[in-house]
């Protein structure tokens, strides 16, 4: 007797369901374990675990070639407990399951164990791209620029990798982001720049209490643009009177000053905000740290009566946990992800080259603006641009039936999920992204760095496009709390997407964003439906966004019986219309809008194309609102 259980529609229920299936006549399945405490050079049984998923991704690699009986699916489990990575987990074709024989790649609960033990109850399977920092001593002497008691500072040094002295973005006390000392206690009180001086590549500022910094190396200045925020690292800061001039490393110099959208706002409705970090004289306030990446020492202002070496510390080193192979003539094929937690991720660009977006942060490599407007393709268009991506802790190329049921993407520095090219047929259900730096979930093309990002993509090959991928039941918050124009789940060059029953709130800037190019030509883009989701408490930050929000053409797409509600009204937004329930951006063309319940009819439009509304508003009816978001787990 053979299942399929991809499909199943009880996943939180699945690991149970098929420990009891695994037991019964006719429905055997083979089953390796994973354990921290394991051996790769272990057999994978329960009493001899493997220690590594690579490890048993190898046996059961070896037990598919060699061509053993497997039963209904191969089964990977991991005893609770916290598995750092050193290097990032390789998935590729050949470690594919079939239809009839999918593979499974579980965290396991302690009630799921055969044996179970006390000190294993309440831990859950943890994929960690971080390292445990330990060692904390209290300061006997302050070092040169601290202004706080240094009896007030715990102190540890972070060991080097590869004889190199580690770089991060984040640390983490007691699975909680710690803040970088910057120069504000209120992130949504923050200073306004003076002046902006493109010819000589300068931003001045208000002058900071702190006139004189031991070092400037390391110090950064984070922006509001609009829609966006940059990071700058500073090169020098020149302190004339009440004000303070800046001026900054390349490359990021030269892609701040040249790009045109979105730029730093000098206006009388108000000035962009911005704030001042990286410097030990910041470090005033307990809950924030300092790292001198010179001597290698972290400090941290702890609360009072808090014992460090009592904390779980961590700080990230991968970009990436796991990473999923294929290519468009081998997927990857028929693999399930359930019940994994995927923490601490990093990604240095901003440490090395600044941070300079175009919008949902999809850096800069260049921009510039025409001097004399119009493409072949749009007579009006007066810039260009070229961009990477942010990478995410786990990220799929060339993936088909590869999905992810009830696992947790947290704490982590860039994106969280990340369907990146040739992907489809594939879920994530019921799964959980919260406190990540940048945008929750992502999925499809956006542009290639060498491919201008105003060109309709239009591949001869259509499996290139990421298609058939059903986003459902999943909540997402908290999502771009460092890169305030990144989103909860965006989706670039799609098409058969269903984004449906998700819970999405608490966000700098948009809830949901489909599609990408600014552009009215054609394009892959058709048949996605945004359905039944409940968007809420965004705009925190950033305008010109929406609650639900698209580009460009996309034939076919619905957007129906969504609830978007609470949008937040920040004070600082360079215009404080723009921020919309949903928002048809340039050239988004060929949709229906229909039975969405708004808080109010405000809706934006961008030289849209034609498109269908109906029944949108506060009157829309209140069985949308009930009927929308998470059908599973509750709702907030």
């Amino acid at each position: 007797m053979k299942k399929n259980h991809s499909h199943s529609k009880l996943p939180g229920r699945m690991t149970a369901l098929l420990l009891l299936a695994a037991s019964l006549p006719g429905m055997q399945a083979a089953d390796l374990w994973v354990s921290p405490k394991g051996n790769d050079s272990n057999s994978g049984s329960f009493e001899a675990p493997k220690a590594t998923l690579r490890g048993a991704l190898r046996e059961a690699r070896e037990m598919r070639r060699l061509g053993r009986e497997l039963g209904d699916a191969i089964h990977i489990w991991h005893i609770p407990g916290t598995y750092y990575l050193d290097e990032p987990i390789l998935i590729r074709p050949e470690d594919s399951g079939t239809k009839d024989c999918p593979t499974y790649i579980h965290g396991t609960r302690y009630s799921q164990l055969p044996r179970q033990s006390d000190d294993m109850e309440g831990v859950q399977v943890t994929i960690s791209g971080g390292m445990p920092l330990k060692n904390w001593k209290r300061l006997s002497k302050a070092p040169k620029g601290l202004r706080v008691p240094a009896a007030d500072i715990w102190y540890t040094d972070v060991p080097r990798t590869g004889g190199q002295q580690l770089h991060f973005r984040q640390f983490y006390v007691n699975g909680k982001k710690a803040l970088k000392a910057c120069d504000i206690e209120d992130p949504d009180r923050l200073n306004k720049i003076l002046a902006v001086d493109k010819e000589r590549q300068t931003i001045t500022i208000p002058a900071p209490k702190v006139r004189s910094f031991t070092k400037v190396d390391g110090m950064e200045f984070f922006i509001h643009q609009m829609w966006e925020v940059a990071i700058l690292r500073i090169k020098a800061i020149e302190i004339k009177g009440t004000q303070a001039v800046l001026s900054f490393h390349q490359p990021e110099s030269r892609l701040e000053f040249e790009h045109p959208w979105p730029p730093a706002v000098i206006a009388e409705s108000g000035n962009s905000p911005f704030r001042l970090s990286g410097a030990i004289e910041l470090l005033d306030q307990p809950g924030e740290w300092y790292y001198d990446e010179h001597s290698g020492r972290l400090y941290y202002y702890a609360s009072a009566g808090q014992d460090m070496n009592m904390a779980e510390c961590v700080v990230p080193v991968l970009e990436n946990l796991i990473r999923v192979e294929g290519s468009l003539d081998a997927p990857v094929e028929n693999i399930v992800f359930e019940d994994l937690n995927f923490r601490h991720s990093t990604w240095l660009r901003p440490s090395l080259q600044g941070y300079v977006p175009l919008q949902a942060g999809m850096y800069l490599l260049d921009a510039y603006k025409l001097q004399e407007p119009g493409t072949p393709l749009k007579e009006n268009l007066e810039n260009q641009a070229w961009i990477g991506r942010q990478p995410a802790a786990v990220s799929l190329r060339g993936a088909r039936n590869v999905s992810f049921t009830d696992c947790r993407f947290s704490l982590l520095g860039a994106s969280g999920l990340d369907y990146v090219e040739g992907c489809s047929d594939s879920r994530v259900y019921a799964c959980k992204f919260s406190h990540i730096a940048g945008s929750g979930l992502v999925a499809g093309k956006f542009s290639d760095p060498g491919v201008e990002t105003h060109l309709p993509y239009q591949p001869q090959d259509l499996r290139e496009v990421c298609s058939n991928l059903h986003i459902t039941e999943n909540e997402v918050f908290d999502c771009a709390s460092e890169y305030w124009g990144c989103v909860g789940i965006i989706a670039g060059y799609v098409r058969d997407f269903l984004i449906e029953h998700n819970e999405v709130f608490e966000l700098p800037y948009s809830g949901i964003s489909v599609g990408w190019g600014w552009i009215r030509t054609a394009n892959v883009m058709r048949d996605n439906r945004i359905l039944a989701n409940d968007v809420h408490h965004f705009g925190r930050h950033n305008y010109s966004c929406g609650g639900i929000y698209t580009l460009s053409a996309q034939t076919g797409t619905v957007i129906a019986e969504n609830y978007i509600h609470d949008i937040y009204h920040p004070d600082y937004v360079h215009d404080t219309t723009q921020g919309h329930y949903i928002y048809l951006d340039e050239a988004s063309s060929w949709m229906t809008i229909r039975d969405n319940w708004c808080t109010e009819a405000k809706f934006g439009q961008n030289q849209p194309g034609l498109n269908y509304w109906e029944n949108n508003g506060p009157q829309a009816g209140d069985w949308i609102r009930t009927k929308a978001g998470r059908t599973t787990g509750g709702k907030k």
